[in-house]
């Protein structure tokens, strides 16, 4: 197959080839996009069923993001040095081989392990997805192959929730939750080998050098800060684990301190910061951080809310969670193209204050009827939710980017949706101080549902009033942020990745 990016610069016919390649690459970005959705549904399934502890479920999504968020950059700059094709296969390979670990795992231990080998091996995967996008297609075709991932992202959306539910209800072959990782064996195999035959090599001309020590300090610093708030109530809060968490800011205060200094020495840091005199990025930055700790918290304790609460049935909850996917998609629709075009931040604020007014709904509901509550009653909040979300996903790496130097495009574009993965990461953390910490640690059969429904009103609590952060935060964002430089650099270097991520996680 020929590539359109040669050595020279000079522009090729395009194989009809590279349509086979499309359909392998967006596959896997499926494969994953769905992966991340797909286990929420199945969390109280494993928990019964393997016998997992409350921190155990905590570190089966959370350990999955640290790893992710940790690897990212490296995995995008890894592409660029020794091949895009390359890493995608190898992180394609790791992530079926993964996905067979965490399906065949003998104990909630070796889940947990498997899960951040999965999270590891999809940051080798995803970046390159839209990088061999860009080396294979054509200028002009590339709107038309964005598009065709957009609705991608909206069929995952749907599709994770409900496929993770169905999975576990039919237990196949009598394995309960396991297939929800099993599924993706035989479309891994088929990846690795059509992917093999069909996508072309393509390297970055002129690719960063790895700050691998920049790497180690993050996710150290992440490490030192979550697992003593994930085993801190478990544990009775033990001295430790408080001196840990206020290490890790010593820890990240030396990262900050090693990253002036690889900008000194060879210009190629792993965090860009010079960035954080731009004042939009900043707050985006720190927009997308809390975003994500929004999103971290609500989903895995709404999953818990339904089937261990209420009691539920997994079927039921996936099911009770559509129409808040299509109001994720359809709202991100209206938001880029029709919407931020003519009000521009207005758009972003409102959907904070839209989600925020949601979350209140659900609040105000889940108290008013209790244990009684039916799915159809969840509809109108979910609906809002959703809504809310929709407009603030899809034009947030636009605005976050318009105002930065277009030499610094592709390093603020993957700090964006690292630091959003991190966010995540760290909002699955305070599961154990927001939701778990409101509950007794030995609970009658009659309490367990009350219990349930508190903890998940308290924190839902927390998710409005980080809404309202977020609302706040945006007034540093363009008022109405034309296409800048970087923008139209980041769309260049398929780094257009960000913005996929954001949408996945609905």
């Amino acid at each position: 197959m020929t590539s359109t990016e040669t050595p020279t610069g000079l522009p090729v016919v395009p194989d009809r080839r590279r349509w086979f390649a499309l359909a392998i690459v967006m596959t896997a970005a499926f494969m994953d996009l769905v992966d991340v959705t797909i286990v929420n549904v199945a969390i109280p399934s494993i928990q019964r069923e393997a016998g997992a502890t409350f921190s155990q479920i905590q570190w089966i999504t959370a350990g999955y993001a640290l790893a992710f968020a940790a690897g990212l950059v490296t995995g995008g700059r890894l592409g660029d040095i020794h091949g895009r094709k390359r890493l995608f296969l190898v992180g394609m390979g790791g992530f079926t081989l993964a996905s067979a670990l965490c399906g065949f795992a003998a104990n909630p231990e070796m889940l947990v392990a498997s899960r951040i080998l999965q999270g590891g091996m999809a940051a080798m995967m995803v970046p390159q997805v839209l990088s061999i996008v860009h080396a294979t297609f054509p200028a002009h075709e590339r709107g038309k192959v964005f598009g065709l991932f957009g609705a991608i992202v909206g069929l995952g959306a749907v599709t994770g929730p409900l496929l993770g539910a169905l999975l576990t209800e039919w237990d196949l072959f009598g394995l309960g939750w396991r297939p929800i990782f099993l599924i993706n064996l035989p479309v891994g195999i088929a990846g690795l080998v059509l992917g093999h035959r069909f996508i072309t090599e393509s390297k970055a001309p002129r690719a960063l050098k790895l700050d691998l020590v920049g790497v180690a300090l993050v996710t150290l610093g992440l490490l030192m800060l979550l697992y003593p708030l994930i085993r801190g109530r478990e544990l009775d809060w033990p001295l430790w684990g408080h001196l840990s968490m206020a290490g890790s800011l010593g820890v990240f205060g030396a990262l900050v301190a090693y990253e002036k200094r690889k900008t000194r020495i060879d210009g190629s840091p792993l965090i860009e910061l010079s960035l954080f005199r731009v004042k939009s990025f900043a707050a985006g930055i720190a927009v997308q951080t809390v975003f994500g700790v929004g999103l971290g918290i609500f989903f895995l304790v709404w999953t818990l809310y339904m089937q261990m609460g209420l009691g539920w049935s997994a079927l039921r909850a996936g099911l009770t969670g559509v129409p808040f996917s299509i109001a994720v998609s359809v709202a991100a629709g209206m938001s880029v193209q029709k919407l931020v075009p003519r009000f521009g931040r207005k758009v972003l604020q409102a959907g904070a204050l839209v989600m925020g007014l949601g979350v209140l709904v659900y609040i105000w509901e889940s108290g008013r009827y209790g244990l009684a509550i039916a799915s159809w009653q969840m509809a109108l909040p979910l609906v809002v939710m959703g809504a809310g979300m929709g407009l603030i996903v899809a034009p947030l790496t636009d605005a976050v980017l318009s105002e930065v130097p277009k030499e610094h495009a592709g390093s603020a574009s993957g700090l964006i949706n690292t630091v959003q993965q991190m966010g995540n990461a760290l909002g699955l953390g305070l599961v154990s101080v927001v939701f778990f910490g409101t509950m007794g640690d030995r609970l009658a059969p009659d309490e367990v549902g009350p219990a349930f429904v508190d903890a998940f009103q308290n924190a839902l609590g927390w998710v409005a009033g980080l809404m309202g952060v977020i609302f706040l935060a945006m007034f540093a964002l363009p008022g109405r942020a034309p296409v800048s430089d970087a923008q139209d650099a980041a769309a260049e270097e398929g780094e257009e990745e960000g913005e996929r991520e954001k949408v996945l996680v609905g």
